[in-house]
């Protein structure tokens, strides 16, 4: 087993949960200490105060993943006799590294909503509201047929051609170019001023947009003509969709009330609120980890016909039923689901590597409220 730094851990984690995911100014990534330094424990946490710190320096983990920044605002000061620098200052003395990981991971593909979704039954899920997307490039190039395997070799490297499960994906067409090279030409067939025609192949491969710097270099670097002649169209077919929230359908239908006690169990939550009939009839699930009260109306537009989500505003809550709307809010501390998906997807994804790391699922209770029955 390989020994790791913080960069190493982070990196794998990033593949999974990518910084461009999350929100504008969201304050992800490093809030404290460096990553440079070798890591052998990581404490994963819903919350980062002083009892998590506490826990890391006992379980001797030097570095801890967050879901909840600790640093939301920027600090103008740190005073050590507060909770906030007391926090700082023990991660510091004892090595303690912090990553937050917020809107990036509940966006990510078997990230905190899809965990959440999974969690209550849903399946056949898709984002309550798209936060990204990007749209699919095909490339129409004309080729000698004598260099179009190797031209179509090179735009596959380049990733042109990838299609789901299938890579080196094409459509080739066979027809006659024409050209006549002029002055300051350099032909790689046919004579400076002589009509030319050559047999050629019409090479059709898509790829994303954001590839499209990579293909072209690649292209203009493999064809065999001085000038290639090719084609580019934006497709209306858009891949790499996410976003955030999930919806999607119950395998079995259920009264609201008998969804909401199923919601109460599958989290563990010792009370909840719902909004709407206690008989209206639920299937179509929409659910958002954590403050979803700016997504009733992208729920409602999805179909659903309850949103589970926490942190629910009175005037939210009659906005909803006006609507039509149901809503389940078991809290916002259901979030703590990711302590422990976090934790195995990273032990899974760390062990293929063969790194030598331990994950650990913190055990402090981060919940502020008590419940009265």
């Amino acid at each position: 087993m390989k020994k790791v730094n913080g960069y190493q851990i982070i990196e794998v984690f990033e593949k999974w949960s990518p910084k461009k995911l999350a929100f504008e100014r969201d304050p992800i990534g490093l809030h404290i200490g460096q990553l440079n330094r070798h890591v052998n424990k990581v404490l994963v946490t819903l919350d980062v105060n002083e009892q998590v710190i506490d826990e890391a320096i006992e379980q001797e983990a030097n570095l801890i993943i967050a879901h909840h920044p600790p640093i939301f605002r920027p600090l103008k000061t740190i005073w050590t006799d507060t909770p906030q620098g007391k926090m700082i200052e023990k991660c510091i003395k004892h090595d303690i590294a912090v990553y937050a990981a917020h809107t990036n991971l509940d966006i990510a593909k078997g990230g905190v909503n899809d965990m959440l979704a999974d969690r209550l039954g849903i399946t056949d899920t898709e984002p309550i509201e798209e936060t990204s997307s990007e749209h699919l490039v095909k490339l129409a190039v004309f080729c000698p047929q004598t260099d179009a395997d190797q031209l179509r070799k090179e735009l596959a490297a380049a990733g042109a051609g990838a299609i789901g499960d299938y890579v080196g994906c094409s459509f080739s067409s066979h027809g006659i170019g024409r050209f006549t090279p002029v002055d300051g030409a350099n032909p790689t067939i046919g004579e400076v001023g002589e009509p030319t025609s050559v047999d050629e192949e019409r090479i059709e491969v898509v790829f994303p947009e954001s590839l499209q710097p990579k293909v072209i270099k690649a292209l203009f670097a493999a064809h065999p003509y001085e000038e290639p002649a090719f084609d580019l169209f934006k497709m209306q077919q858009k891949i790499n969709v996410h976003g955030i929230g999930r919806v999607g359908r119950m395998s079995e239908e259920m009264t609201l009330k008998q969804f909401a006690e199923h919601v109460k169990n599958a989290f563990k939550v010792p009370a909840l609120r719902f909004v709407g009939d206690p008989e209206t009839s639920i299937r179509k699930v929409a659910v958002l980890g954590g403050d979803g009260n700016k997504y009733i109306t992208a729920a409602k537009r999805k179909g659903a016909d309850v949103l589970v989500t926490g942190d629910l505003y009175y005037h939210v809550a009659q906005d909803a039923q006006s609507l039509g709307l149901a809503v389940v809010d078991p809290g916002h501390n259901i979030e703590k689901i990711m302590i422990e998906g976090v934790a195995r997807n990273l032990s899974k994804l760390c062990n293929e590597m063969k790194y030598d790391i331990e994950f650990i699922e913190s055990k402090v209770n981060t919940e502020p409220f008590q419940f009265l029955f």
